[in-house]
């Protein structure tokens, strides 16, 4: 049975069943469960469903789940069952069945679906744990009895095994498993579920969520019970296959099959090969979809697991002797067999395409250089006869040559070696500390000049209690009547929750709803909207009298704060659909900024827009403003949205039914956000910045509206003070600076007393061009660190937006210094950064701004190494 035809076995069988099919959802999750940065299990995306905080679109729901972990990724390709990318196929019920169907449905499927016979099924169940204070769950053994499970096929195993917890504290409850036994072939008889060996191979988990762990250690029953079940889809399809591993299935054979072609070599011919065969299959799927889903490789969050995978398989590539880009080549088979169940993929292929060419040709200096200076460590540590490689030689391929820690280990594990982890990750919390922006995850509202610290589970404690969701009637209107239902104070503040509430709660990147409260006994400032699903809660700052429970009330927004913040969402909407029409298809939203004061978007790139570009992107967005494009908000179902062309954005959450925000003629989204009727409201618009947000991330921030023209007036009155300066009136500003530019050259130009002309002519014609950037790294004969510096500030002031690096040797002694361009500086170079590192490498240190700094070292037969390390340092933070 092919893995197609055993997804919709599955999924069919729970539909004839009333249970609603729901499409997988994104590996990226929600924005609203941070608990997590991919999806990792099946119930993930209905945990809103199962805690009460949304109603689910039915009561009994089945799915089959994109899941990717990395809790065992050094075991892939080591066993025939590890993996990263998964599919997870499950049946739930929220508060609907509980065991007697569950197990019901699961010995009829295994029977009579899959083929299975009864004979060859065990049963795992939870057997009891004295913490707990729980026996057996004599109910799940009772049921399985009822359909003709003996007890001889019934094991009892632990908490470990058999019960399964949310968290430390939370949803719980006993676990049945079912396994197969595969014969004596593969065990002796004495073998038995849960004991880690081949014969009994589990491939069906049943949770049974009936308890609440509570800090206390109390275990009270919850008020309705649910089910959640997961069956690992290349788990099933290698059991009904009858091959001995997953890799050997129809959805992993073709991609196997190319890192054969590619390499040469045979499945099975050593363990090498294998195991890097099944990595490369693995990490293929993996890297594709998460690709497919918007994820972009980076060095912060889900952005580094990516990159990390990707270059895991660059690095086994290696190993199969591919010394050619295969990236491409290897995302591309993984959409010719997963597209038909998964059509996305063939939708975002030259997205996906264009980050497999990018990373693969940025990590590939790196990964050559980091192998080499890998082999000297592991010779060095033979010589000394030791186990252990240093943290500090393992910290500075991390840090200084941008080899990956996790590569490191495991590469040395291979050759019997290990690293001091707590000695790097004592290195790695200093470099935290030193570039730490100390964010924090506290929530506060500037105008009421407090900080509001949020407790979420007692906000969503409290909207439980409540016993009812709030309507929000933000789109239609700012004030509202109303009555304030239930109330409750917590250090100076309240907790409030109103029948129908105009203010909107932060989400899709646009901040909550200021504003008052005023009931006849009293008025509040709205400090916080909280979002709780399809449900919200207030934050009050009392400010008069005192606010009742059941009063009636009267809701109003600040309305020239939320005019300001809707000008600045539309906006948003138009910039990026300027980005793609501009940019490409391949930019995607990855995160955003939409406030009153202004705007910022994160959107996937690979390079520092120029001004060209910047230029026309503004004034695409001012075209569309000017043509006063009508702005509409309709709700429809999903599937006529994405019809319609509709973009989902990256990390959002939609059900069945969304909400699309429609610019006529230029965007679709989907958008819970408020907006203005027609582009015209917005005014003007102006980007103020463009930089790097992370690695393949770039930021633009803009104002509009009042905001922009504030801004206007405040740059005419400093383009003013600048032509009181020179001396010439306004228009002629700009050919006054070019007449002082021209001056400030002749200067420079002229020998006395300055650098080696020659010398700098050198440099200056031998510069390399990277991302934009003119990029200088040379030895050169210089008498004095003074010199030196001169000479760097020549070059880089000829060559305009650029980074210098230049190193001498005299009297014993190594001189570096850099030289950085502001503008580069922008996109991440920072001179004291990149001397610090270079110095290291010649045995010394120093530092300075991040437009010019100075270092030296004790080692002149270093200072190509220095060199070296300074221009990868560049590199990378050009990206």
């Amino acid at each position: 049975m092919q893995a197609a035809e055993i997804r919709e076995r599955f999924l069919s069988f729970f539909e004839e069943r009333e249970h609603r099919r729901m499409p997988s959802a994104s590996l990226v999750p929600s924005v609203y469960d941070p608990s997590v940065l991919l999806t990792t299990a099946g119930m993930q995306p209905f945990k809103p469903y199962f805690q009460g905080e949304e109603e689910p679109p039915s009561r009994r729901l089945t799915s089959c789940q994109k899941c990717f972990r990395t809790t065992d990724i050094e075991n892939v390709g080591m066993t025939h069952r590890h993996l990263t990318f998964f599919e997870m196929l499950g049946n739930f019920s929220i508060g609907d069945y509980f065991k007697q169907k569950a197990v019901g449905f699961a010995l009829e499927l295994s029977t009579e679906g899959f083929g299975f016979d009864d004979d060859r099924i065990w049963i795992s169940v939870f057997g009891g744990d004295d913490e707990l204070g729980l026996g057996p769950d004599e109910e799940a053994i009772e049921w399985w009895r009822a359909v003709g499970i003996p007890d001889e096929r019934i094991v009892r195993l632990g908490r470990d095994d058999n019960f399964w917890q949310s968290g430390p504290t939370g949803p719980c409850g006993p676990c049945s498993e079912l396994y197969l036994d595969r014969g004596p072939e593969f065990g002796p008889d004495s073998d038995r579920p849960g004991d880690d060996t081949e014969r009994f191979l589990e491939y069906w988990n049943l949770v049974f969520m009936q308890y609440e762990l509570r800090a206390d250690g109390s275990l009270p029953e919850l008020p309705a019970q649910n089910i959640d079940t997961g069956l690992g889809l290349e788990r099933m399809a290698a059991i009904l296959q009858d091959v001995d591993s997953v890799f050997e299935t129809d959805s992993f054979r073709p991609i196997v099959e190319l890192g054969e072609d590619l390499s040469g070599r045979r499945y099975r011919q050593d363990f090498p090969t294998t195991r890097a065969l099944r990595i490369l299959a693995d990490h293929g799927r993996a890297a594709t979809f998460l690709l497919g889903d918007g994820v972009v490789p980076s060095n912060e969050d889900r952005g580094y697991i990516l990159r990390r995978i990707m270059r895991r398989t660059m690095q086994q590539g290696h190993v199969l002797g591919l010394e050619e880009a295969f990236l491409p080549r290897l995302y591309e088979r993984v959409v010719e067999v997963m597209a038909d169940a998964y059509p996305e993929l063939r939708r975002e292929w030259p997205t996906i395409e264009r980050w497999a060419r990018a990373e693969e040709e940025s990590f590939g200096r790196t990964l050559e250089q980091g192998q080499r200076l890998l082999a000297d460590l592991v010779a060095r540590a033979r010589e000394e006869n030791t186990s252990w490689v240093p943290a500090d030689d393992a910290f500075r391929l991390h840090d200084t040559y941008g080899f990956p820690y996790e590569m490191t280990k495991e590469l040395l594990a291979e050759e019997g070696l290990s690293v001091d982890d707590h000695g790097f990750e004592e290195l790695m919390e200093r470099a935290r500390e030193v570039s730490r922006a100390g964010s924090s995850r506290t929530r506060a509202r500037a105008e009421a000049g407090a900080e509001i610290h949020v407790d979420h589970e007692v906000v969503l404690g409290f909207a439980r209690e409540a016993g009812f969701r709030t309507r929000f009637v933000g789109y239609e209107t700012t004030d509202a009547d109303t009555v304030l239902a239930v109330a409750q104070h917590a250090n100076g503040w309240m907790l409030a929750k109103l029948e129908e509430s105009p203010f909107y709660p932060e989400g899709g990147g646009q901040v909550s709803d200021s504003g008052f409260v005023e009931t006849p006994s009293g008025r509040a400032r709205v400090v916080d909207v909280y979002r709780l699903g399809d449900d919200q809660a207030l934050a009050l700052e009392p400010l008069e009298g005192e606010l009742g429970a059941g009063e009636e009330a009267r809701a109003m927004v600040e309305r020239a704060t939320r005019l300001a913040t809707m000008r600045n969402h539309t906006a948003t909407h138009l910039l990026h659909a300027a980005l793609r029409g501009r940019l490409g298809t391949h930019v995607r939203q990855a995160g955003s900024y939409v406030g009153p004061d202004k705007l910022r978007f994160d959107f996937t790139h690979g390079q520092r827009l120029s001004d060209d570009e910047l230029a026309d992107i503004e004034g695409m967005v001012g075209g569309s403003i000017a043509a006063n494009h009508a702005v509409r908000a309709i709700e429809t179902t999903r599937q006529e949205a994405e019809a319609l062309g509709a973009l989902a954005l990256f990390g959002e959450k939609y059900g069945d039914w969304v909400r699309m925000v429609e610019i006529e003629n230029v965007s679709r989204e989907l958008c819970g956000g408020t907006h203005v009727g027609a582009t015209s409201e917005i005014g003007l618009f102006h980007l103020t910045s463009e930089t790097s947000s992370a690695s393949n991330v770039r930021r633009v921030e803009a104002v509009t509206g009042p905001a922009g023209a504030e801004l206007f007036r405040d740059r005419n009155r400093q383009l003013q003070e600048i032509a009181a300066m020179l001396r010439v009136p306004d228009h002629e500003v700009v050919r006054a600076v070019a007449r002082l530019n021209e001056r400030v050259k002749e200067l420079q130009r002229q020998p006395a007393g300055g650098p080696d002309r020659g010398t700098a002519d050198r440099l200056v014609a031998g510069a390399d061009e990277l991302a934009g950037a003119k990029v200088v790294v040379e030895a050169v004969d210089a008498p004095n660190a003074k010199a030196l510096l001169e000479l760097s500030d020549a070059v880089r002031q000829r060559l305009g937006d650029a980074a210098v690096v230049l190193g001498c040797a005299v009297d014993g002694r190594v001189h570096l210094v850099a030289n950085v361009a502001p503008s580069v500086v922008e996109r991440g170079v920072k001179a004291g950064e990149v001397v610090r590192v270079a110095a290291k490498a010649a045995g010394g240190g120093g530092g300075g701004r991040d437009t010019m700094a100075q270092a030296g070292g004790r080692d002149p037969d270093r200072l190509p190494d220095a060199l070296a390390t300074a221009r990868l340092e560049i590199e990378k933070a050009l990206g």
